[in-house]
């Protein structure tokens, strides 16, 4: 859908704007390219913004009500509330993201002093984890930040984003997709430590490569159970390779490297402890060495990583699934793909490969028709660039 196409729609619904229009705004999407399931210890992970996220056309309004409708959802039809009678409500559904938002940043000392009619459409799969959470959050805070000249660094944005969705919506995530949405700069990825907030952004021009992202269509189960046992377990992991470790002072189980774990890893019974901490471990240094390559632009050695990445995940944090498994398979023997991999929380949602683009028709025809065949489930592909953050357009 096109900026004029919003905002014909924004008129339709809002037509007190017709004499202003109301303003242009995009927030991308994320994908993680690698560093998977080590943000909880203290490892580094590498994930860009995309193209594609979520639009909203917004004007002032002269009082405090907050009016928002978005086309995705257009049978839940505009959602009112008041900037001073903001609360969580279930019924309100999607629109607690944006609202929650506003709510936080007045919270934390932020003016706010008129509401604002605001029509919201994206392009990311539901489900899928893209971050359309997090795409909406840096949205709204981006909006209300032009709108009302708000001092807020990208930084302090996500991690009021972050805030909002911990607290006002009761999810439990990290800084991870807010930051790198906030954060997103064209054709770089963000080194980012999720733990002191340091960050790097890392060139990643792809070249006649394209970031190809399939989502497998499963319905995710026990994403929720399986994530606390396995941040147990690398706590369990944790806590008995400090106990051995002598060299130095450890704060986080990604601060061991490879050689230093294989020096004190007899302490962990080969069991699911120990696989943990192998792949956090392994996983700290591959993300480490992907910045490596993509800063010299060796794709061919950036694949590799994404391939032993997702065997990592497979077989020894064992959060990937027979669909993930099979996308990546079936990649491997393909013309023109240098990489794929699982990216996200796993057990569904999508995979990722990096395609020639002269392949990338033939890719998408084999991949889908393999993946049919096997999981009898069609997969949805979108071809997705590495885009700046959020902003006007």
């Amino acid at each position: 859908m096109t900026v004029d196409q919003l905002r014909a729609h924004f008129l339709v619904h809002f037509p007190e704007h017709t004499a202003d229009g109301g303003d242009a705004f995009f927030s991308p999407g994320r994908v993680n390219l690698i560093g998977e399931h080590i943000d909880y210890n203290g490892g580094m992970v590498l994930p860009c913004a995309i193209n594609l996220g979520t639009y909203a056309v917004a004007a002032k309004r002269s009082d405090r009500r907050v009016r928002m409708l978005s086309l995705n959802f257009e049978e839940m039809g505009v959602i009112e509330s008041t900037l001073d009678t903001i609360a969580y409500d279930s019924e309100k559904d999607w629109a607690n993201y944006p609202l929650g938002v506003l709510f936080t940043l007045m919270q934390a000392g932020q003016e706010i002093p008129f509401g604002m009619d605001i029509l919201f459409y994206g392009d990311l799969p539901n489900g899928a984890g893209l971050s359309s959470s997090a795409s909406i959050e840096v949205l709204t805070a981006t909006i209300a930040k032009t709108f009302f000249n708000l001092r807020l660094t990208p930084v302090e944005i996500a991690l009021l984003c972050q805030k909002s969705e911990n607290e006002f919506n009761g999810v439990n995530c990290g800084i991870m997709d807010q930051f790198s949405i906030a954060m997103g700069k064209v054709d770089h990825a963000v080194l980012l430590n999720c733990d002191t907030l340091e960050y790097e952004h890392v060139p990643a021009t792809l070249g006649d490569y394209r970031l190809v992202i399939i989502n497998t269509n499963k319905k995710r189960g026990l994403v929720d159970s399986a994530y606390n046992q396995r941040r147990q377990e690398c706590d369990m992991a944790f806590e008995r390779l400090n106990s051995v470790f002598k060299s130095r002072p450890l704060s986080a189980l990604c601060d061991l490297t490879p050689t230093e774990f294989l020096s004190v890893s007899e302490v962990l019974e080969k069991d699911s402890v120990y696989k943990r901490a192998h792949h956090a471990i392994m996983e700290n240094y591959r993300t480490i060495r992907s910045k490596d390559a993509l800063s010299e632009g060796n794709l061919l050695a950036f694949g590799e990583w994404m391939y032993a990445s997702h065997a990592s995940l497979k077989n020894y944090f064992e959060v990937s699934c027979h669909e993930l498994d099979v996308i990546v398979d079936l990649s491997r023997p393909l013309r023109g793909v240098l990489g794929a991999r699982m990216t996200g929380a796993g057990f569904g949602g999508c995979a990722i490969a990096l395609v020639h683009h002269a392949h990338v028709d033939h890719y998408k025809e084999a991949v889908s028709k393999g993946y049919k065949e096997q999981t009898g489930i069609s997969a949805s592909f979108y071809i997705a660039e590495i885009s700046g953050g959020t902003g006007l357009v």
